[in-house]
């Protein structure tokens, strides 16, 4: 097997390391700043094949967040597809979609991609400018396209209506895209072709041109609780016949499906119909069977239309990424046999194939996120591996050593985490001290964090803070029951499993308990905040992002319409379970607040809207609890621009050597003010 090369720089080793400094745990210097986080953090994916070049964007916060579609050609040259002045994004159900399609075997038939500016479909040939193929739309981003398939002379497509600007009244359809350009100046030449459900992915159409199938789904489910798999008939003037369901339905959640290349009018589809997410072939008479069925999973929730995380070959295997806290790459045989990819790297995504080989992004817990080629070879031979695009790992010895544990809550269930301790191998905490620990939520909430090489946490650690990431019970990777324990206990689940890792952390003699802090976006933010509220003796400080605090609000036209109904399944539905939803609420409970926190807020957040956060803190100054406000124009849901990202990192320290009894060296004195 070939070596891939390896994307950590290690300094030449001198003959005698220097003695650590003895230092207190939090005033540890490292030149791991937060300037180092916001550049580092630029992502790759929705990778793609163009000819035997691979294509993929990449979102650079030093750009103000602008996505870059970016070529690795043949003779080994990384540039830019297109200009600065265009950004690859499409902003479907707010998380986005796969934003652009190759039209030909190579580079010279051009592509067709989502401007992130305007979210119209546009369409690039060698040598000219970007032409407009969609109408523009009577709102900014009022119309949304994204999962393209090319059909003759046309691209079909997921489209996305917007009737509002606040994008809670919404409507989805596939449609029909004419190339030449003319729907741009005419809305009527674009083509409806289908509106099965209110949700829907883009259409996959089989080798043979005859079948359309996609995923669908209805509020209040959300597509990782029940899907439908659809099916329609092309007629021979472009137009779909009727579609009939052919695979998932009540309790199944149906995330990704491809056809099979050997079997025409077969069916590849990532179901969880026994409680984890694995392959099945359904055939053209309903027939079903499961490929290899394991207690693990093979895919994802679906965030984003158009994740890929299987893809067939030509010779009848698939390339497929799989595990539970980690995602394997591998090559899963007809028989069911399966063979891990060797290598280095744990967590594969964003997965593309030609056919032989199988590109896609690919980190460990000590190498940094990177584009990654793989030649599998014939069926027991050695793969190759090549990386096309490796982000360099900056200060490798500072990095976190992590690790996963596995802890237990109240009610004897198994809670995983991992943990990373404080490192830094030029100090070390005077005998007897125990570290400060930041216990972190993830996001979703329905979704995972990953054991990979993270200069966030780095930036926490290097300086003497341990961070434990909780994979609280709602969590994905663990299969259907252990996803299944948030529903109806949003609020109660991970305050309690975070809360239980933090003093397991104590009891293992690995943290403070008098410096326990917590930290969140979005969902985390919510369990940040709704933490502070039920712990009040355990965590001593809080960093929130952009979190939803109101339920009651939040699901009447509170937020988007991807997440409208997110809540009946977290918390239960309205109006049966308005008790639920007052009594977890973090806005209800702020009177509960007690620890100083930070909360970082987008001003153009869609999802989780300042108004919220507003009113979070008129409820806490009452309380005249100490804490910061920052806000950050033109952020949406997640940030992306490098100077924000450095303005929270410096104000979450901060505030954290403030109550963990340290000065942080080199960080502005946030002030915290009732």
């Amino acid at each position: 097997m070939a070596t891939p090369a390896v994307n950590v720089d290690r300094d030449p080793a001198s003959a005698v390391a220097p003695a650590p400094t003895v230092a207190p745990y939090g005033t540890w210097t490292s030149p791991v700043e937060a300037a180092d986080v916001a550049v580092g953090e630029a992502s790759a994916e929705w990778v793609g094949f163009v000819g035997d070049e691979v294509w993929w964007t990449e979102t650079r916060p030093w750009e103000d967040g602008r996505v870059a579609l970016v070529a690795r050609t043949a003779d080994g040259t990384v540039a830019d597809v297109l200009g600065a002045a265009w950004s690859v994004r499409s902003r479907v159900i707010e998380y986005g979609g796969r934003p652009w399609l190759a039209l030909g075997a190579d580079a010279a038939a051009g592509f067709v991609f989502t401007h992130g500016e305007d979210q119209r479909v546009h369409r690039s040939v060698p040598g000219a400018d970007p032409v407009p193929l969609t109408p523009a739309p009577g709102f900014p981003a009022g119309l949304r396209y994204a999962d393209f398939a090319r059909v003759g002379e046309e691209v079909w497509c997921l489209r996305e209506t917007l009737d509002d600007p606040e994008g809670t009244r919404v409507r989805r359809d596939l449609v029909a895209v004419p190339l030449d350009g003319r729907a741009a100046g005419d809305p009527a030449a674009v083509r409806p072709l289908a509106a099965t459900h209110h949700f829907m992915t883009g259409p996959k159409v089989s080798p043979d041109g005859r079948q359309v199938a996609w995923i669908g789904w209805d509020h209040p489910h959300m597509p990782w609780d029940t899907t439908d798999v659809m099916c329609a008939p092309v007629r021979s003037d472009g137009t779909l016949g009727p579609a009939r369901r052919v695979a998932g339905g009540p309790g199944i959640a149906v995330g990704q499906v491809e056809w099979v290349p050997q079997r025409p009018g077969a069916l590849y589809v990532l179901s969880d119909p026994d409680g984890w997410w694995n392959i099945h072939e359904i055939g053209p008479a309903g027939d079903s069977r499961a490929l290899c069925s394991r207690a693990e999973e093979f895919g994802e929730p679906l965030w984003r239309i158009g994740a890929r995380w299987f893809l067939p070959a030509d010779d009848g295997r698939l390339f497929v990424a799989h595990g539970t806290s980690e995602r394997r790459l591998a090559v899963l045989d007809r028989d069911g046999s399966l063979r891990d990819v060797p290598g280095p790297y744990t967590e594969w995504a964003a997965l593309a194939t030609d056919g032989r080989r199988v590109a896609g992004t690919a980190a460990g817990p000590h190498l940094s996120s990177a584009v990654v080629l793989v030649d599998p070879g014939p069926p027991g031979g050695a793969p190759r591996l090549d990386v096309l695009r490796g982000a360099r790992s900056r200060h490798p010895d500072l990095l976190p050593q992590g690790r996963h544990e596995v802890f237990t809550n109240p009610a004897g269930e198994t809670v995983h985490a991992f943990v990373y301790p404080p490192h830094n191998p030029g100090f070390t905490a005077p005998p007897g001290e125990l570290p400060p620990f930041l216990v972190q939520a993830h996001g979703g909430p329905t979704t995972r964090s990953r054991l990979v090489v993270n200069h966030e946490i780095a930036y926490f650690t290097s300086r003497g803070i341990g961070v434990v990431d909780v994979q609280y019970g709602g969590s994905t990777g663990f299969g259907r029951a252990y996803r299944e324990r948030l529903r109806g206990n949003w609020g109660v689940v991970d305050v309690a499993d975070c809360a239980a890792v933090a003093r397991g952390l104590v009891a293992r003699g690995l943290a403070d308990p008098r410096r326990i802090g917590i930290r969140g976006g979005s969902a985390g933010g919510w369990t940040a905040a709704a933490s502070l509220a039920a712990e009040p003796g355990l965590y001593r400080v809080a960093g929130i992002y952009y979190p939803l605090v109101d339920p009651e609000e939040w699901r009447d036209r509170g937020t988007h319409d991807f997440e409208s109904r997110y809540l009946e399944s977290l918390l239960g539905p309205w109006p049966q379970a308005a008790a639920r939803y007052a009594e977890v609420s973090p806005l209800r409970r702020a009177d509960r607040v007690r620890a100083p926190f930070v909360l970082l807020q987008g001003l153009a957040d869609p999802v989780c809207p300042p108004r919220q956060a507003e009113r979070f803190l008129e409820r806490v100054r009452a309380g005249a609890v100490p804490h910061a406000y920052l806000t950050f124009e033109g952020e949406r849901h997640g940030f992306r621009r490098a100077e924000t990202v450095v303005a929270c990192l410096d104000a979450e320290l901060s505030a954290y050597g403030q109550m963990f009894g340290f000065d942080p060296p080199g960080v502005p004195r946030l002030a915290l003010t009732p």
